[in-house]
């Protein structure tokens, strides 16, 4: 239900107006705010949110902006007023398939009001994306290998599935390929096409996306293979649009692609996320992010516990490992760069804390700058500001 009560908003105005004080914007700082999607262990309760100073590359304390259920991945609408949570469970209220919720972002402290919520059709939803019109929210199921979308309504809320495609098959790792396993979706830079990562069946899917109708076909040809056993798990295209990336999670891999004409992916390289390409056992890969300027890219080690650290070439979009950077902690399972590409903040899982690091915009190379703070089991980081 939408918060309300005059008690909670003074609270909410008092708590901006301290923000505001420390953090710096009261005196001009270069400041943004940060979302925190995180896991219901170890004292987590749902979404929480702290500000990033970029003139000193500090953050605030973390405060909890909304409760939630396993709110494991977050994404903002590009209107900036409204935040989806997707909470990671096999079944929401009696019903079964995961949730998601919709939020109405105070834009003075950072409360999440709640609007209402929808289930997504399959379970332990992991990923969604709002679509460049803002009129539907692409989700990624990974219990059962499945995509959906749901149509955004005006006010922010969201509406019943409109579309809901399930995936079939298996791959090579009998442990974790026997059956789909959605784990992303992205929608291209012209809003025509949606790229699903399914981990389980080595390949990102590729759909016609007709945000009219909020319905997803499969493309022609319908999806493109990454490394047997590889599981890609993240997907993200370059600023140019001509080329696109995923980790894979299971061989501690990316793999890059040219995007052609029609939505066709094409795979053209494939480079370790690991120093000397060295085997770290029970390593695994997260997230993925390419830099705002295209020069460089990210991908997260949970294992090694590090950001691997990528150049890439302007002309071919080709990828040179150049270097990891520890977290400062444990299972990094996510990172985000900040958007005047100054600045990564990593969330790591097991260590309960977010740790800033700092990107060297000639080289890339990442630096602490000291500033780390606590939260809970943090899964999922994304900034927001208003323009």
């Amino acid at each position: 239900m939408r918060g309300s009560g005059i008690g909670l908003w003074k609270a909410c105005l008092a708590l901006g107006a301290t923000v505001l004080l420390h953090s710096g914007l009261a005196v001009g700082g270069d400041v943004v705010r940060a979302f925190i999607g995180t896991y219901n262990n170890r004292g987590g309760e749902g979404i929480y949110v702290l500000e990033l100073d970029r003139d000193e590359g500090t953050l605030t304390e973390a405060r909890l902006a909304a409760k939630q259920s396993s709110a494991s991945f977050l994404n903002i609408h590009p209107n900036r007023q409204y935040l989806y949570a997707v909470s990671e469970v096999e079944s929401t209220d009696g019903k079964k398939g995961g949730g998601v919720s919709a939020y109405k972002i105070d834009p003075v402290c950072g409360k999440l009001d709640r609007i209402n919520g929808e289930i997504t059709g399959g379970g332990s939803p992991c990923h969604l994306v709002v679509d460049p019109t803002g009129r539907n929210l692409l989700i990624a199921n990974y219990s059962g290998g499945s995509c959906a979308c749901l149509p955004i309504n005006p006010d922010g809320s969201l509406m019943p599935t409109s579309c809901f495609v399930k995936h079939h098959g298996s791959s090579v790792d009998p442990e974790r390929q026997k059956a789909p396993y959605a784990h992303s979706i992205n929608v291209d830079p012209t809003g025509d096409y949606a790229m699903v990562a399914d981990l389980g069946l080595d390949k990102i899917l590729v759909y016609k996306f007709d945000a009219d109708h909020g319905q997803l076909v499969p493309n022609e040809p319908p999806s493109t293979s990454t490394k047997p056993g590889g599981g890609p798990r993240h997907f993200a295209f370059h600023p140019n649009g001509k080329f696109a990336y995923t980790n894979l999670e299971i061989t501690s891999e990316v793999t890059a692609f040219q995007v052609q004409p029609g939505g066709v992916l094409a795979a053209f390289q494939t480079v370790t996320s690991l120093p000397d390409g060295k085997p770290v056992p029970g390593n695994s890969t997260a997230e993925f992010q390419v830099h705002p300027s295209g020069k460089f890219a990210y991908t997260s080690n949970r294992g090694h516990h590090s950001i691997a650290i990528y150049t890439i070439n302007p002309a071919d979009g080709r990828l040179t490992h150049v270097g990891n950077q520890s977290t400062l902690g444990e299972t990094p399972r996510n990172f985000c760069i900040d958007p005047s590409g100054k600045y990564i903040v990593a969330a790591n899982q097991d260590t309960d804390n977010l740790v800033v690091l700092k990107i060297d915009q000639e080289t890339g190379m990442l630096t602490p700058t000291g500033s780390q703070v606590k939260c809970p089991s943090p899964v999922c980081v994304k900034f927001w500001e208003m323009k």
